[in-house]
């Protein structure tokens, strides 16, 4: 009867996580969910001044923090992560950072991230889809 249980429990795990693992997909949208989570593939750039690193094949990953209106960038290729901007949501499925000038602008939704942000002499860039 004790191995009956176990295995029955295991079962269950094994089909929720499944379940759960199945349920993120790339519809998620970052400015209808309290917390989001997803990768941008496509062309990232970073330049600090001294250094400058253009990869064709990058990867971003975005995800929404505790506040609810502040959203962390974690670079791919050794590019310096970029976090706590803030956000504004702009139309149905858009944000657009607070703040957005000519020399600084982020606007995500489900499918692209187009980014060029500057901050501290640094750089940023980003045009990516999922």
């Amino acid at each position: 009867m004790k191995n009956l249980i176990k295995v029955l429990g295991i079962f269950m795990l094994v089909v929720f996580s499944a379940t759960a693992i199945m349920s993120c997909n790339n519809d998620d949208d970052p400015a209808d969910n309290d917390f989001f989570a997803g990768t941008y593939n496509g062309s990232i750039k970073y330049f600090d001044g001294d250094t400058t690193k253009t990869v064709d094949n990058g990867k971003v990953f975005v995800t929404k923090i505790a506040s609810g209106t502040k959203y962390n960038f974690a670079f791919s290729d050794g590019i310096a992560d970029l976090n706590g901007v803030e956000f504004q949501k702009e139309g149905d499925n858009v944000l657009v950072s607070v703040g957005s000038s000519a020399t600084s602008y982020i606007r995500i939704d489900n499918n692209t991230l187009k980014m060029l942000y500057v901050k501290d002499g640094k750089t940023w860039t980003a045009n990516c889809t999922r």
